[in-house]
C-alpha cells in the first residue's frame, strides 16, 4: 500500500485572462494568418485564466531554442524547488527522510536534471534515489505516481517525492499557423506539482498526521496504443519544441481509452459508477466530454479536471496532481474510490486506482 501524505502546487506570479493571452498571440501571427481561427479556438478552450512563465509582453522578444531551454532550466528549478517545500511541510517530512525523487517534465531539457538541480537547495539526501522522466507528456503526472507506488511495494519502510514541472508556455512557436500550435496556444499554462507518499509499513506506523486523510494507490496500469504514435507528441529542431496533436485524439479516447478504463476497473471488481472521485488530465474540453460521454459519467463528475482547466490550463504532467490536491481537499467519505486518468505521447493511457 502506497499512501498519499500530500500534495502542493507552485504557480509562476504571472497570471493572464484567457482574452489578454488570446490578443498578444493574435498579434504575433503572420501576414495573411487566420486570426479569427485563433480567436475561435481560444474561446472555445473554456480557459478563463493561465499563469506564465515570463510577463506576457516578453513572449515575442524570445530568443531561439538555446535561449528558451536556458530560461527554462533556472525558472522550472525555482519553481520545482517551492512545490516541493510546500509539500514536504504539507505532510511533515523532512527532505533528508525522502528515499526516491521521481521528477517529470516534457517542456524542456535538463542535464543534469531538475531535480539533481535542486536536491541541495531543498535538503535532499546525497544518495536520494533518482528517476528523472521525459517523453511521457501530459501522463507523466499519473505515470510517476504509479512509478512511486512501485518502489514503495518493494521498500515499505521509504518515503517517496513526485515532481511535475511543465512551462509550456516556452515550447510555444508564435508564427506557426498548424492547427496543432494554435490548439496549444489555446489550452496549455505553466505550473508545477509535488506529492509525498509513504510505503505501507511506515504508513501504519504512522508517519504523519497530515497523510491520515490522503489516499492510498490500489493499481495501476500502463497501456500503448499501436500505430498510433504519429498523433501526439514534439517535433523537435532548431526551432525548438514543435506540438504534433492529431485531431483523432477525441476519438481514440472514446473508442478504445473508455474500454481500456472499464477493463482495468472491471478487475477490481467495480464500475464507472462506482468511482466516486474523478482525476482526470484536462486534455481539452473535447476529451473530456468523449470520456463522460463514452462512461456514462453525470456532469459533475468531471468537474475538478473542468474547473482545473478553466483556472489554470492544461498543465501537462501537473495537472492531474493539481487535481488530486483539489480532491483531497474535498475529503471524499471512507471507503471512496478513485481514479487518476492520464493520457500521453505513444499514444498511451495511465490509469491508477486509489481508495479514501
Amino acid at each position: 500500500m502506497t499512501r498519499v501524505l500530500a500534495v502542493s502546487t507552485a504557480f509562476p506570479p504571472h497570471r493572464y485572462m484567457q482574452q489578454e493571452i488570446t490578443d498578444v498571440l493574435a498579434s504575433c501571427l503572420p501576414p495573411g494568418a487566420d486570426n479569427a481561427l485563433l480567436r475561435r479556438l481560444h474561446g472555445a478552450a473554456q480557459v478563463e485564466t493561465r499563469h506564465l512563465a515570463l510577463p506576457l509582453d516578453v513572449y515575442g522578444k524570445l530568443g531561439g531554442f538555446g535561449h528558451t531551454n536556458r530560461l527554462f532550466v533556472e525558472l522550472a528549478v525555482a519553481l520545482g524547488a517551492e512545490a516541493v517545500e510546500r509539500a514536504l511541510d504539507e505532510a511533515g517530512v523532512r527532505a533528508e527522510e525522502i528515499d526516491l525523487v521521481v521528477s517529470t517534465t516534457v517542456t524542456g531539457i535538463a542535464a543534469p536534471s531538475l531535480e539533481a538541480r535542486l536536491a541541495a537547495q531543498v535538503g535532499l539526501r546525497p544518495d536520494v534515489k533518482r528517476v528523472p522522466m521525459f517523453g511521457l507528456g501530459c501522463s507523466a503526472g499519473a505515470a510517476g505516481l504509479a512509478r512511486v507506488h512501485d518502489f514503495l511495494a518493494g521498500h515499505p519502510d521509504g518515503t517517496a517525492l513526485l515532481l511535475a514541472t511543465e512551462l509550456c508556455s516556452l515550447t510555444l512557436q508564435p508564427a506557426d499557423t498548424s492547427m496543432a500550435n494554435l490548439v496549444a496556444g489555446s489550452l496549455f499554462g505553466d505550473g508545477a506539482a509535488a506529492l509525498v507518499a509513504v510505503g505501507d509499513a511506515r504508513a501504519s506506523a504512522g508517519a504523519s498526521a497530515a497523510g491520515t486523510s490522503g489516499p492510498v494507490v490500489v493499481a495501476t496500469r500502463s497501456r500503448l496504443y499501436p500505430g498510433t504514435e504519429h498523433l501526439l507528441g514534439w517535433d523537435i529542431g532548431d526551432w525548438g519544441f514543435r506540438m504534433v496533436l492529431g485531431r483523432e485524439i477525441p476519438e481514440l479516447v472514446r473508442l478504445h481509452v473508455a474500454e481500456e478504463i472499464e477493463s482495468f476497473l472491471a478487475v477490481h471488481d467495480l464500475k464507472p459508477g462506482d468511482v466516486t472521485a474523478w482525476i482526470c488530465h484536462p486534455g481539452g474540453p473535447k476529451i473530456l466530454d468523449a470520456l463522460a460521454d463514452e462512461l456514462g459519467l453525470p456532469d459533475s463528475a468531471l468537474g475538478s479536471s473542468r474547473r482545473a482547466l478553466a483556472a489554470t490550463g492544461n498543465l501537462s504532467s501537473a495537472s492531474v496532481l493539481q487535481i488530486l490536491r483539489d480532491t483531497r481537499a474535498a475529503a471524499p467519505p471512507p471507503g471512496s474510490a478513485g481514479l487518476m486518468i492520464a493520457f500521453g505521447p505513444g499514444f498511451s493511457s495511465e490509469l491508477v486506482l486509489l481508495a479514501w
